[in-house]
Order: C-alpha cells, then sequence, then structure tokens
C-alpha cells in the first residue's frame, strides 16, 4: 500500500528551519539539518525547496501573510500595533526571520503588507496620501519592533513584559495623537520622494528614481 502524504510535513520543516536559524543563524540552517529537525530526509526537503534561501523566502512569505492576518481585522491604529506586538512575540522564531537584513536586497525590494496597511491606516485617520506618513509609520515601525525584540531577545516574562507591552501601545497612541494635532517634529533631511519602501517591485521608472508623473510631464513636454 502507497505510503500516504504528510499534509503536514512543509510545515514542519518551515519551523525546523527557523528553529535551527534563530539558534545559530544561516550557517546552523543547512539542508540535512533542517531535514533531521523535521524528522524527514534530506531528499524529502529537497523536493520542495531547492537551497536554504528557498527555505528562508517561504518562511518570510508566510509569516508576512500570518503578520498581515493577525493586524487587518483591528478597528483602529492602536489595535493594530497591539496586534502587531502579540503576533510578534507569539511566533518570535519566523517573526525574527522575517525581519532578519530586510534592508538589503533582495529583502528591501519586497512588498511589505504590513507596512503598507499602516500606511493606510495613517492616511485614514490624518489625511493625505499614506507615503506622506512614511517617516511617522518608521517611528512607529522601530517602538513596535523594538519593543518586540528587546522582550524576544532579554527573554522577559511577567510582569516586565506586561509592562513593556502597555509601555508600547501608550508609547504608540501617544506620537499617533501628537501626529493628529500637526505639531509633530521631524529632525534631519526632509523625506527624499524617490524613497519608496515597502512597495514591492517598482515601475520601470522609478528604478532610477524618477517618479512617473515626473516622467509624464517630461515626456508631453518633449511632445510639444
Amino acid at each position: 500500500m502507497p505510503r500516504q502524504p504528510d499534509p503536514q510535513l512543509e510545515q514542519r520543516i518551515l519551523d525546523a528551519a527557523c528553529r535551527l536559524w534563530k539558534r545559530g543563524g544561516q550557517k546552523a540552517l543547512t539542508m540535512r539539518a533542517v531535514a533531521k529537525s523535521a524528522s524527514t530526509t534530506t531528499p524529502t526537503v529537497y523536493e520542495r525547496y531547492r537551497d536554504r534561501d528557498d527555505i528562508l523566502r517561504a518562511i518570510r512569505k508566510q509569516a508576512r501573510a500570518e503578520l498581515l492576518g493577525a493586524i487587518s481585522g483591528a478597528r483602529t491604529l492602536g489595535e493594530m500595533g497591539r496586534r502587531y506586538l502579540e503576533f510578534a512575540l507569539h511566533r518570535s522564531n519566523a517573526y525574527e526571520v522575517l525581519f532578519d537584513r530586510i534592508g538589503q536586497p533582495p529583502n528591501v525590494n519586497e512588498p511589505w503588507p504590513t507596512f503598507n496597511l499602516f500606511l493606510q491606516r495613517l492616511a485614514q485617520r490624518l489625511g493625505g496620501s499614506p507615503r506622506d506618513h512614511s517617516r511617522l509609520m518608521l517611528s512607529l515601525w522601530a517602538l513596535m519592533h523594538g519593543t518586540a525584540l528587546l522582550i524576544i531577545r532579554g527573554r522577559f516574562h511577567g510582569p516586565v513584559r506586561t509592562q513593556m507591552s502597555h509601555a508600547c501601545s501608550d508609547a504608540f497612541e501617544a506620537i499617533v495623537s501628537v501626529a493628529e494635532t500637526r505639531k509633530m517634529r521631524f529632525s534631519g533631511p526632509k523625506w527624499p520622494s524617490r524613497l519608496i519602501l515597502g512597495e514591492g517591485k517598482r515601475p520601470p521608472g522609478r528604478r532610477t528614481g524618477v517618479e512617473p508623473r515626473a516622467l509624464s510631464k517630461k515626456a508631453g513636454k518633449r511632445r510639444r
């Protein structure tokens, strides 16, 4: 009688890869080690994933979808922030893999659906377009992500962990409230128009840092 396929196998492989990555980074993430940790064989892992990078891509894709699902039903920005932190703490292995080297290609050029959803909700509350709030969103993201990693890597538990979570939520709401009064000030240079985060693959015009609207204006001038 032929062996029945294991419906949980791919998830076991991804979970095993997350555990190995957290213990020793990419060096620990060999196909053989993943197979052993997932209680399967190395050829079986190769049947599903080409290499270590393919596994990491699958982890990030799944984590993005799960994180987006966790915050999508929130009614307020504050609730979105709380759900974000809860996801990071309960799915810490996948969460850390998701944001490892996110600022480097190809990760920086991939879509960040959670970041974009926050931007949309900020625009709904504060007015303007989502891109108008990129700098504000970076502040909120740094707050949530920093709190999550401090709790995860610091291994905080009990009352301290609870207080840190609430402190993050309070600061999140305070920052948005200040932005709502139009009294929030940002230091440093103005946000560059060509700096676009989290929107995935860009149209050809944006690869050179030129907005499509600007390109169309130039084209119009040439036609005249």
